[in-house]
């Protein structure tokens, strides 16, 4: 069983207009697409795609969070969330004709410290048949900066591996309780080190230094270049095959899905690369976020090339 935990669940609106987003008129909307959001929702998607088992978590609140847990429901997935009494938010996605994506993202409304107690307690009942655990995004108002690094705490005590994919303060305070795998992006992870990080070499440095730090895997995204992988078995490129990106809103996250199926499975740390970049690359050529063809998997994981770089 994998847990994703979506902290800031919200309700995703993929808006498709025909030309280009032009500020200050009104714009018509050619077609509109609703689904459970937040990036732990995305990743549970593409988990149950790869064919494991999973449950999606988070907080959810209000009219919109039924809408969403009925929306997870058509889509497959069972949760259990936790109820709020904010309102889970909407975030939307404006898709262009030239496959431009302009986001707008809700901030989601203030949690209470009881309701947040709440959770904590009833988090540990949902992760007990939990082999994986991965917690993904950012966090309404009102949750404290430290969260993950409380959950990845308990998780890791719980004897369950934890993939932690967040940002700012939130994954700087959240990496001094050790998960088994971070994935940063490279503005991230010149925030981590406190320098810039601009180009391959420094990305090694840089993800080296927080392995050495206590950190399992650190696995930086580089976009249409793949992804860089350190861990105990060494520092490898990711490297997928050129294809022409439809959306690529979910890659991250379908990244995330992917390896913690590939740990679920048992896979060492050079197939669970590949994998990964197989499965991120084959989401971008979906207007879906957190889809990918199993044929397209298919095409696309052979052709991933993984170099091995030297310390």
């Amino acid at each position: 069983m994998i847990i994703t935990l979506t902290l800031n669940t919200s309700i995703d609106k993929a808006y498709q207009i025909s030309g280009t987003v032009c500020p200050g008129t009104v714009m018509r909307v050619d077609s509109c697409r609703n689904t459970a959001g937040g990036k732990g929702l995305n990743v549970a998607r593409v988990v149950k795609l790869c064919g494991e088992e999973v449950m999606p978590s988070g907080l959810a609140g209000g009219k919109n969070g039924e809408l969403l847990e009925q929306l997870a429901y058509e889509d497959g997935l069972t949760g259990r969330f936790v109820h709020v009494n904010a309102q889970t938010r909407c975030c939307i996605n404006i898709l262009d004709e030239k496959h431009q994506s302009t986001e707008f993202l809700e901030p989601g409304e203030k949690v209470n410290a009881l309701e947040l107690e709440r959770f904590m307690a009833e988090f540990e009942k949902i992760c007990t048949d939990a082999e994986v655990v991965t917690m993904s995004g950012s966090v309404p108002k009102g949750v404290r900066k430290d969260i993950y690094g409380d959950l990845v705490h308990k998780v890791k005590g719980w004897g369950k591996l934890v993939i932690l994919d967040t940002s700012g303060e939130l994954l700087r305070e959240g990496i001094k309780a050790g998960p088994d795998m971070i994935k940063p992006n490279q503005e991230e992870l010149s925030m981590l080190v406190g320098k810039p990080v601009t180009n391959l070499k420094e990305v090694k440095e840089a993800a080296l230094m927080l392995h050495r730090g206590g950190i399992g895997r650190v696995v930086v995204s580089l976009g249409k270049e793949g992804a860089l992988l350190v861990c105990g078995q060494g520092i490898f490129h990711g490297i997928p095959p050129k294809i022409k990106a439809v959306n690529t809103v979910g890659c991250g996250d379908s990244m995330v899905a992917a390896f913690a199926v590939a740990f679920r499975r048992g896979y060492d740390d050079k197939e669970s690369l590949k994998y990964a970049v197989a499965v991120s690359a084959a989401n971008a050529l979906s207007e879906q976020t957190g889809y990918f063809g199993t044929d397209e998997l298919e095409k696309i994981y052979p052709c991933v090339r993984i170099q091995k770089i030297e310390v």
